[in-house]
């Protein structure tokens, strides 16, 4: 049977989650999704679509969806859906779990990578992030929460656009890059946003983009070589209590943020599993994603990385074209990790 594909929602508390969920779970699009809410009981979809009287409901919509309120473990609820799905009780072919507003997406994406049963079943197919632009650069500031949802964002959807300016909108845009170079970032309008832009994304899929994203690498050389500058839409706070020039440090200093290693020479195979095996238990906790497409000494073929804390894995990839540039790429995003250990281990990995 099919691996079905899961799409973890998550998002801080106000940012929109649930207004999105219900225009999925309304809209005639062709999809059968099983909706997941694992809530625990703190804010929930409305009343009049899910039935909140007992641990667990599954209530099927008239568009093919089915939606099921969890306030227990995640693993369980998706080892009954299975069961369900292969007994012809229920039908869908697809997942969406949406956390609470203040959880952290790491154990919840762990799930289909350390549990056995769930492996067999499901395959996680991305993180989406709503970001409330009204209200994220204070959540930010305040809530290493809304930071880890960024940081594993493989997309963030922007609601709540209308009730900011065009330099405000602008700002966030290059603090979420700053935490997160790897996502990509698409307005959503009270949940108004084409299905292709949440399912199907494929982020946690290691054969599905063997390239990453080629803007990360340019917004982090800008990083450096701006540190001193002012942010590109930078938004003057005449309340600001820091000394203008080091507004861009110290006001929005972000504990989860993202840095980049790339080089022409290839890796030693087996220094380099050693580095990273080594980076892992050390930091692991720390390290919210990381991924990269990897040239190998003697190698012909890309090897393709990515790990979510302390499970890392790899793949092999396609062929080095002729004429294209044969460079390691990696990007690592996570809690105050050491940039300069990462960068000099990595090079010490080197042929």
């Amino acid at each position: 049977m099919a691996l079905i594909p899961t799409t973890i929602l998550t998002g801080f508390l106000g940012a929109g989650k649930t207004t999105l969920l219900n225009r999925i779970l309304q809209e005639d699009h062709g999809h059968k999704i099983a909706v997941i809410e694992n809530e625990f009981g703190q804010e929930n979809i409305d009343n009049e679509i899910l039935v909140q009287d007992s641990n667990e409901q599954i209530v099927e919509m008239n568009n093919g969806c089915i939606c099921c309120t969890v306030r227990g473990d995640l693993i369980v609820a998706l080892s009954k859906l299975a069961e369900q799905k292969r007994a012809g009780i229920l039908n869908f072919d697809r997942v969406i779990i949406e956390t609470t507003g203040l959880a952290n997406p790491g154990p919840v994406a762990q799930t289909f990578f350390v549990d056995d049963e769930v492996g067999t079943h499901y395959i996680l197919d991305a993180v989406v992030t709503v970001v409330d632009a009204r209200h994220a650069m204070q959540q930010l500031d305040e809530h290493e929460e809304a930071q880890r949802q960024v940081g594993f964002a493989d997309k963030i959807l922007l609601s709540k656009t209308d009730l900011v300016d065009d330099q405000q909108v602008a700002a966030l845009r290059t603090r979420l890059t700053r935490i997160n170079p790897r996502t990509s970032i698409v307005p959503v309008d009270f949940g108004k946003v084409a299905i292709s832009e949440v399912l199907d994304l494929r982020g946690f899929n290691l054969n599905a983009k063997l390239e990453l994203d080629p803007d990360f690498l340019q917004a982090e050389e800008e990083h450096e070589h701006h540190h001193e500058h002012d942010e590109p839409g930078h938004v003057h706070d005449e309340n600001c209590k820091h000394d203008h020039h080091d507004h861009h440090h110290a006001h929005h200093s972000d504990d989860i943020a993202a840095f980049v290693f790339k080089s022409t020479r290839p890796f030693d195979t087996a220094k380099l599993d050693e580095f990273l095996g080594g980076l892992v238990q050390v930091f692991g906790p720390r390290m919210l994603r990381y991924k990269g497409v990897l040239l190998m000494d003697g190698a012909d073929r890309k090897v393709i990385f990515q790990g979510v804390h302390q499970i890392m894995g790899t793949d092999v990839g396609g062929k080095w074209g002729d004429e294209e540039l044969r460079e390691s790429k990696m990007v690592f995003i996570g809690k105050n990790l050491p940039k300069d250990i990462f960068i000099e281990g990595l090079s010490q990995c080197l042929v």
